[in-house]
């Protein structure tokens, strides 16, 4: 690590310079689990099979279209969001290691750990946002809003999935336990699943359809969507549906907000 002088521990620059290290540490660890890489350009495929073949032919699109082009903003989504619960079990893991103790032993920025674990899971991210990009596109998803759109909801999609991995890693502090952390992973299906990723959230009883329009992940696919000009007309007159581009930037600049204060302040409690 960076050695450090008194009274710098905490600026922006070694945040940095040393949570770049912690990025160049977690990507060199993926050389040794091959099976979590093939896992996250595998999820895509499956995905595709699953929801655009065998289920897709029973669920209409609000406004009509294609239903694989319905579905991969959704998965899209899914990719950005379902890093939470990766960067939470590999927080907690380094925790109920001793990995975290170690790092609290060297001259480093407080907030190098989470903003490292944050960074390299954010290019994880990227790369398995181009393999489903690659799988949408043989199955028949296509971008009809041109490059800056397409390029914008990439941006949208990538922010947002980053302000959530700092809940993740926040969370993976205050458990400190790779089976406990395990445990919880379930926990985020019930979030993703109650939106509009796979179905128009319009056959839902009331209070399940309320929910469902005023979660975060139905803004960033409704988002996403309208900037890649995929079919999914938003019936709800739910605010976060009418303005989804806005929504999410709003609900990524609160995440950020409230996570990452937080994480640095519980990653510098565990060190005393």
């Amino acid at each position: 690590m960076t050695t450090l002088t008194p009274g710098n521990t905490n600026s922006l620059r070694w945040t940095f310079v040393d949570g770049w290290t912690i990025v160049r540490r977690n990507l060199a660890q993926l050389r040794h689990t091959p099976s979590e890489i093939i896992g996250t350009l595998m999820f895509p495929i499956i995905m595709i099979v699953i929801f655009g073949y065998i289920f897709g032919s029973a669920i209409p699109v609000p406004g009509g279209g294609n239903y694989r082009e319905y579905l991969t903003p959704g998965l899209f989504t899914m990719i950005a969001t379902s890093a939470v619960v990766a960067t939470l079990q590999k927080v907690a893991a380094d925790g109920d290691k001793g990995v975290m103790d170690r790092f609290r032993s060297m001259p480093m920025a407080r907030l190098a750990i989470p903003f490292g674990q944050t960074g390299a899971d954010l290019i994880v991210s990227v790369f398995a946002m181009i393999a489903m990009a690659v799988c949408g596109l043989a199955v028949g998803w296509r971008v009809h809003n041109g490059i800056p759109s397409m390029l914008a909801a990439f941006g949208l999609l990538l922010l947002f999935g980053y302000s959530l991995n700092w809940a993740g890693v926040y969370l993976g502090l205050r458990v400190r336990n790779e089976s406990t952390a395990d445990k919880l992973a379930p926990l985020y299906l019930p979030v993703s699943m109650l939106s509009n990723t796979f179905v128009p959230t319009g056959g839902m009883p009331a209070w399940m359809r309320t929910i469902a329009d005023w979660n975060p992940v139905s803004a960033l696919v409704a988002a996403c969507r309208q900037l890649f000009g995929n079919p999914g007309v938003v019936q709800s007159t739910a605010w976060p549906l009418q303005h989804p581009i806005l929504a999410t930037l709003c609900w990524s600049a609160l995440l950020l907000l409230i996570f990452v204060p937080l994480a640095g302040r519980r990653y510098g409690l565990t060190a005393r």
